[in-house]
């Protein structure tokens, strides 16, 4: 998850799209297009088909581009879809994978709890915090743009991120927290 445009690519915010970006490029994804209220690409990651959507109605909307998934009736989110996005919450440089859970005090991922009815998704949850003190509003925070060293701290871990997405492709959640999520802290 992440907001549309120049203004707001290398924000906080947009982690979600960073990684996106980086699992496309790992699986050799054609461009992302514009499809309905996303951008997506569409292709074939880990032998499995696959499709990297890139929500583009801002990140408190972020599920109005699930709809379109959700029509078709094959699709199962607790299955099928990874939810990427960032977290204040969690320290630069860590991530977590989670099987399902509450939105957290996350518009975006309220969003998408509110059309997909459920808490049963999961979600890859890339670590931006936490907010430096004096910080009292949050949305200053993720809004603003990552600083050369916090890209710095985040560079070696899209590999490891995008590792976690491959092997939640080909062996599920359950495996990916299990290989990936630090040890206390491997729960669903």
């Amino acid at each position: 998850m992440g907001n549309p445009g120049a203004a707001y690519a290398a924000t906080r915010h947009n982690a979600g799209f960073l990684l996106a970006d980086a699992v496309a490029d790992r699986w050799r994804l054609p461009a992302f297009r514009r499809s309905g209220p996303a951008r997506v690409t569409v292709g074939e990651g880990a032998g499995t088909p696959i499709a990297v959507v890139k929500p583009q109605t801002y990140m408190n909307l972020s599920g109005a581009a699930l709809r379109p998934l959700l029509a078709d009736p094959e699709f199962d989110p607790a299955r099928d879809l990874l939810v990427l996005v960032d977290d204040a919450a969690i320290p630069l440089g860590t991530f977590r994978l989670r099987a399902r859970g509450s939105a957290g005090g996350h518009n975006g991922l309220r969003s998408v709890e509110d059309t997909l009815r459920s808490h049963d998704y999961a979600r890859l949850r890339v670590g931006v915090g936490p907010p430096p003190d004096g910080i009292e509003d949050l949305a200053d925070f993720v809004l603003a743009a990552f600083t050369a060293d916090e890209m710095d701290a985040l560079e070696p871990l899209w590999p490891v991120m995008t590792d976690a997405v491959e092997c939640w492709v080909t062996e599920g959640i359950d495996e990916a927290m299990q290989r990936f999520n630090p040890v206390g802290n491997r729960g669903g």
